[in-house]
This record gives structure tokens, sequence and C-alpha cells, in this order.
């Protein structure tokens, strides 16, 4: 939201120099025909009179536009915006693409001319801009550019993914690694993804965790893991624990060994000692779905003791949940601690509001859980990921080495997303060795797989450039390289089997195989990761998580409505981008959604009933598409109050590609109502923000578009009147002279020109699978995925085919001289990170 805030507080103060300078015209003019006749003098050797016009007079129609509505500020006098127009000539286009795409954008999205100036029309506007288009696209064709990925680091959610695909094991890539950074709305952009040694250290330690638990040599001994409930709220039931239960948790543990584990329930109640005590709970706990303990609490003999003795009727009852032995076979269970629901009026008891002080504390709820073990281990039975990783069993000892060396080559051909040679094996085969000399054969396969899963190999996306490959030359990269793009692009993780095969044998490009791969691979469920990996991302879904809307000004918002606004954009989205393939213009105009029982009562919907999400045809089209959605209208919110200018800068950034310019310093923000004084709407509130000239010329577009969506609230409920000034709400604005009055004049707008929003869907997606910054010279390949993809209605299917068959995704630009490539950072005098984290590897294995 920090970006949002920084946009909407002041945005683009000062951005057109003209009314500051409109007492000096009429000498800058003359100044600016002097210099313009001085250059076109020493271009032509003779002098010129300092009164003649030195613009070439053939200046195609098109350019008419500039000289009336641009030039005005963006001259050699005013050079608003480090631009002067009336410098440039129209044959020269192409030399200057970087500043023309970024006013095509700047046309397309009608953040040019500002508002508070005079306005083209918008024919003469399509007419330039399509000019300016040609003229770019020609010379695209003619110099293609590709551009250039530095070399890419698996980010958190790939590394998990990865350890998911190759072993079998589900991980807390969390609690492993650290955050990565993201650039561009996106945490796979390979030039922030930074590697530090602390950072290496960190992979070493994550590789031993993680094949430890993959392989669990040896028979480990007892060990406690404590869990905590992600929310506070415990009267809601939790996706995935039984139907009529409410609150608890639900953990995915790993267990070691075959053995007997002890359990340890920490139940709380109320504020005061006794306080939700009167009635009877049930405590029950789960593995794998299966019930395997419950208990009770509350109800009158408790009530009467825990009156009568509250330090030891406490330590009885919570000692009725410690030290709940059971055999557990070992791998990954999940485990799950909740209450029996008594009734629906109970298990919702929020819906209706609450004293946070008392009300919110009147259950008793589930406060972690302990899980200690093995005890009496009796060994390793077979789990998913020894199924995976044991493809041979050696009966004898002469058999161990080359069963070893089988089972790592079969692994590190997965990792390392290629066949392997025998310099590949060299390392963990030496890793092997030693293990296997401390500990046995399955130590060793351990070791050998902690050094698989530490090399760079693994750790990185390894694109190789062609050894005669000159400075600025193009080249295709190989199939094997083309297929990780693919599958890291659609799947989050490397290539199957198949896809590999493929590559290996260099057929990916032999026709209609590529694209016969992609809707194979959309079809798979590994391809969700575009919902909750790449949609996400570019609609900054995870924005909700750091918002705790007040509880005294919204007291029907629990965790359970943040959970429900998560799980209904994802399958909103997977429903209209995955399962059905519809055109992305369905994103804004779609007129079904996903509720469960609590979310519908939010929204207003009637008979919806129990906690499963079931896909409704909406009835108040205001809620239709993403922008009727509450994670996108909370997210876009501030604790205590909506946010217009949030909400447009969002509209403007992730629906319409133009995100506004970043404020100067020194801007105020919105000022808040006074406590004692008579209080003003949001909308007034704005208006005393934007009396400031230079603040209008953003605000002028943003504000019209945030204040369409002003009848939801902070957490995206529907209301008429504004809460703090007790008068209707006023949704109404206009832009460009268009009227916008409320979500569905919004809409309306919105899809008048859908190849704006295709085209930022493509240049999200296309960011994203390249997994770097996109630059002037992609913005011909964006153009050309949406005139192909407008023939198929803009399908989901198109745009990412589009992508996949395009020159920056199949190909790349050799770095000029010493300089980074566009994003990379540069160069240091240092060992190379295969070289650190075979050291480190080497030191934690001697350690």
């Amino acid at each position: 939201m920090m970006r949002y805030v920084l946009m909407a507080i002041g945005c683009a103060a000062g951005a057109c120099g003209a009314a500051v300078f409109a007492q000096e015209r009429a000498d800058a003019d003359a100044v600016q025909q002097a210099i313009l006749a001085e250059m076109a003098a020493g271009a032509s050797g003779s002098a010129a009179p300092a009164s003649s016009d030195a613009r070439p007079q053939n200046h195609p129609a098109e350019w008419s536009v500039l000289e009336k509505y641009c030039f005005e500020c963006h001259n050699a006098i005013d050079w608003a915006g480090g631009v002067a127009f009336d410098t440039m000539l129209p044959d020269d286009v192409p030399a200057d693409a970087q500043v023309w795409e970024e006013a095509v954008r700047k046309l397309r999205g009608r953040l040019m001319p500002p508002p508070d100036q005079p306005q083209p029309e918008q024919q003469a506007i399509d007419a330039l801009v399509a000019w300016l288009e040609n003229r770019l696209d020609s010379a695209a064709q003619d110099h293609p550019n590709p551009g250039h990925v530095v070399l890419h680091r698996l980010n958190r959610t790939e590394y998990a993914r990865e350890i998911e695909n190759l072993l079998g094991l589900r991980i807390d890539a969390a609690a492993l690694l650290p955050k990565d950074t993201e650039s561009e709305g996106f945490d796979n952009v390979a030039n922030v993804l930074k590697v530090s040694p602390s950072f290496l250290d960190q992979y070493i330690t994550a590789a031993l965790d993680v094949s430890m638990q993959a392989v669990a040599p040896g028979v480990p001994g007892p060990a406690s893991s404590v869990y905590r409930p992600k929310g506070v709220i415990q009267n809601v039931h939790i996706d995935g624990l039984p139907l009529g239960t409410r609150g608890g948790m639900l953990v995915e543990h790993h267990f070691p060994a075959d053995g007997e584990y002890t359990f340890n329930i920490r139940v709380s109640w109320g504020a005061g000692y006794i306080f939700g005590m009167e009635s009877r709970h049930r405590v029950i706990m789960t593995i794998d779905g299966q019930r395997v303990f419950e208990g009770e609490l509350g109800g009158d003999e408790d009530w009467k003791a825990l009156d009568q003795g509250e330090a030891e009727a406490t330590k009885e009852i919570r000692g009725r949940f410690q030290n709940i032995t059971l055999p557990v076979k070992a791998g990954p269970h999940r485990i799950g601690v909740t209450f029996v629901a008594k009734s629906f009026a109970e298990a919702h008891d929020t819906l209706q509001p609450l004293d946070p002080a008392s009300e919110m504390g009147a259950m008793p709820t589930i406060g972690g859980l302990e899980i200690v073990g093995p005890f009496n281990p009796v060994g390793v039975s077979e789990t998913p990921s020894r199924r995976k990783i044991f493809i041979c069993r050696p009966q004898s000892e002469a058999e161990e080495l080359p069963c070893a060396r089988k089972i790592l080559a079969n692994i590190a051909r997965k990792a390392f997303r290629r066949p392997v040679t025998d310099a590949d094996l060299a390392a963990p085969m030496r890793f092997y060795e030693q293990g296997r000399e401390a500990g046995g054969f399955e130590k060793g396969i351990q070791q050998g797989l902690m050094a698989i899963l530490s090399s760079p190999k693994f750790l990185y996306r390894v694109e190789r450039m062609p050894q005669d490959a000159k400075p600025g030359s193009v080249y295709q990269i190989s199939d094997l390289e083309l297929a990780a793009r693919l599958s890291f692009f659609l799947w989050s993780q490397g290539p199957d089997d198949e896809l590999l095969e493929l590559a290996a044998a260099n057929r990916l490009r032999e026709p209609g195989v590529l694209e016969q791969q992609v809707r194979r691979m959309l079809a798979d469920p590994r391809s969700e990761s575009l919902v909750t990996n790449f949609a996400y991302q570019w609609l900054d879904v995870d924005e909700i998580e750091g918002i705790d809307p007040d509880p005294a000004l919204f007291p029907e918002f629990d965790e359970a409505l943040r959970t429900a606004f998560r799980r209904e954009m994802e399958l909103f989205v997977n429903s209209i981008l995955r399962e059905e393939d519809r055109s992305v213009i369905d994103l804004l105009t779609a007129d079904h959604t996903f509720v469960n029982e609590r979310l519908a009562i939010h929204y207003g919907i009637p008979n919806v009933r129990g906690d499963r999400f079931r896909r409704v045809k909406l009835e108040n089209s205001a809620r239709y598409g993403l922008l009727g959605k509450g994670a996108i209208l909370m997210g876009t919110s501030y604790a205590n109050r909506t946010a217009p200018v949030l909400r447009g800068a969002y509209i403007l950034e992730r629906i319409l590609g133009t995100p506004p310019s970043a404020p100067p310093p020194g801007v105020e923000a919105l000022k808040e109502n006074m406590e004692g004084k008579k209080a003003r709407t949001i909308r007034e509130l704005t208006e005393l923000h934007r009396a400031d000239p230079a603040c209008n010329s953003c605000h002028g577009i943003m504000d019209p578009l945030g204040f369409a969506l002003e009848n939801f609230d902070a957490v995206g409920k529907w209301r008429d009147r504004d809460r703090d000034a007790g008068t209707p709400i006023d949704a109404g604005g206009e832009l460009h002279g268009i009227p916008i009055n409320g979500p569905d004049d919004l809409r309306r707008l919105l899809v008048s020109r859908p190849e704006q929003f295709a085209r930022t869907v493509t240049e999200k997606l296309l960011t994203y699978a390249l997994g770097r910054t996109l630059e002037y010279h992609d913005m011909p390949t964006v153009r050309a995925i949406v005139r192909e993809a407008a023939k198929d209605d803009y399908r989901f299917s198109s745009l990412v085919i589009g992508v996949v068959k395009s020159m920056p995704f199949q190909m790349k630009m050799v770095p000029v001289g010493d300089e980074p490539a566009p994003g990379e950072p540069e160069k240091k005098k240092d060992s190379p990170p295969g070289e650190r984290i075979a050291r480190n590897v080497t030191d934690s294995q001697q350690g």
C-alpha cells in the first residue's frame, strides 16, 4: 500500500510548467526560435534567420497534435519531464524509442495532457498513437532486441515447489529462507534476487534440513515442535477441518520415524477465569482427517471448580489435553485440533456488532499444539519422499555404489533440469562416499542429496551463452532452457518428464509441439500457480494481510472474513483464467463470484448456508468483476476509512497499466477529521487536498476512478451514507468529459477500450514469465501479442501462448562490452556462487 500512498499524496505536483512560466512565454518563444534556427544552421552549414521556422514542413498530420497540445510544456525552454518534443523530428521516432514509448503510454492512459489543460479529441489521440506505434513496431522488426535476463535464482515459492516436485516433501520455505525482494510487483525478478554469504548459509542449512527429512537416515531422538494458530478468532469453521467444527488449527508436520509421539494441546478461555466455561465444549484432534482424540471442558462441574479454586481447576482442566500419546508412521501428516460447533448461531456470532472487550473472548479457544517424539522408534517405513528417492535397493555391498549413482543421477536430472554428465555427478558422489563411510548407505544418499540441493545448478536457472556470441548479438536459447522458462512460468517449478524429454531431444520447436505443451500444462493442476502466484501478485491480494480494520468502526470484521476474501479471489480468478479459459476482459465484467455463508452475509447475498464456497450469480451489478471483490476494496483502504485516491491509483496501475507519477517531496498527506469538529466526507477532505493546481494534474484522473467505488466501505461492505458526516455517499465524477457515477459506470468506462486492459495483463504476464523488468524495446512485442489475442477475444490461453512464442521469451541479447545487462547489478571481484556454495557444503559436512 505504501506505493499507492506515495502516489496519492500530491502526485505529480508541478507536472506541467506552463502555468509557472505563463508570464515568460513571449520571451521564451523568441529564444526557442533562435535556438532552433541555430541548430538548423549548424546542421546545414549555413546561417538562417532567427525568425524562420526551423522545422521541416512535411510532418505527418498526426504530428499536429503534439504541436498544438504538447509543445507548450515539453519544449527546449521549459523541458517539462525532461522532454522537449519540439527538438524531435518524425523521422527520428525509432531513434528516440524510449521517449516515444513513454509518450504512447501517457497518451493511451490520457495522463497527458493534464486534466486542467486543453484536451485533443480522442480520435486525434488514437491517430497519433497508432502512427507512433506503427513506426516503433516497424523499427523493432528491423532491429530485434529480446533483452537479457541475468542469472536467475529460485525464489522461496519456486524452491518449495521444486522440493515437493523432486522429493514429495512439503516444506515451509518461509521458515527456512529469507523473504525475497519484489520488483514490478513480483518476487521472481532476477536482478533483485540477490545472494549474500549469509543467504548462502541459509540455503546450505535448508539443504541439510530437507535432505534429512526426505531420507531420514538412522533413528532420530525425540524433538519438540510447537505450532500456534494463525488467527485469534476461533468461532468459525477452518478449511480442511471436519464439517461442524469451529476454530482451532490445522498443521502439516513431518514425523521423522515410525514410533510414538506425544501431543500437548493448549486450551484457553475468556478474560474472566470462568468466562465462556458455563457450557460444555468438546475438543477433537485428527490425523489426516481421522479422529484420534476427543476431550471435554466446561459445564457445571468445571464452572464450579473454577469458581472455588482457579489455579487447581485450571491445571486439572488443561491436563486433560496434555500427554496424548499416539503411534504415528513416518512422513508428513496433517494434524487438526478443533472444537465441535454447538450451533450455527454460536459459530457465527461475530456477524453482529460485538464489544471487543467482552464478547470476542466468550468461547474457549485452541492456543497451540506441541508435538514431541519419536519415542520407542521402530525405524522408518516408506514415505512419499523415500519412494521417490530410492528407485533401487542394493542387496549387497557391491551393489551400493552403482545404486547410489543411479539414485543421485535420477534426482540430479530433475534438479538441474537437464540430462546430467559425469562432471555433474562428481560432487554428489564424493559426498555420498563420505556419508557412506560415516553412517552407511542411506547416510551417503542423504549427503549426496544435500550436495545436489546446494548446487548452483539447482538454485539457479542457468542459461548459457554461445561461445562465439558477440556483444549486441541475438541468439536463441536452447530447448532445455526454453523448457525451464516454460515450466517456471506456468508451474513455478521445473519441467516434468514429458517436457524434459522433448527438450532433451530438441523437439520443442517442432511445428505445433510448443503450443501443445502449453495447453497441456495449462490444463494441469500445477498451473494453479498462475492464480496463487502470478495473479495474486499482479492484483496485490496479499495487501489485505497487512491491514487490521479498526474493531470499533468495523466490529463485523474478523479473520474468517479476511480468509474468505482471499478464497473468493482465488476461486474467481481461477474460474476465468484456468477452468473456463475465458477472455481476460471478463475479469472486469463477470457476473458471478464464490461465497460461503460468512462472505454472503457480508455482501448481502441471501440463501447461502454453511462454510463451503459455492458459485453464485450476482444480482447486484456493483459486485461484478474484480473491482467488486472485498480483497481489492479492503486492500486499497486504510484501517479506519476508505481511500479513493489509493483505489484510483490501483486502477491506473493494476488495471490500466498507466501508473501515476510519484509525488514530489514535502507534499502533505490528506488531512483527517478532527475530534470535536464537524466531520467532513472523504470527498470534501480530498477536494481540500487537491486545491493546489499542481496536485490536480494527477488527482484529476485518479479521484474520479476511486470515488466511483466510494459506496464500498473500508472492508468492502456496501453503504449508502458516510459514517462520519452522516450524508449520502457521492460516487459521482467526470473523466475526460465522461461522467462516472458508481461502479457500473466505472466498469463500462474500463471495458470501452478492452485492448488497454488486455495490454496490462500481457505486460504483467511477460514480466512474470521473463523474470525481468520490461524495457521500452519490449513494447512492440506486447502490442503484437495483444493484436493476435484480439482475434480470439483476448482469451487467457491466447495471451499465454503469445508470450511463450514471443522473441523475448525464446531469445536473448548478448550484453555489450563489460556493461551489465539492463537491470543487472555491477559485477564484483569475488569467487563465483558455485565455489562459495561448494565451500559451505564442505564446511557443513565436515562440521
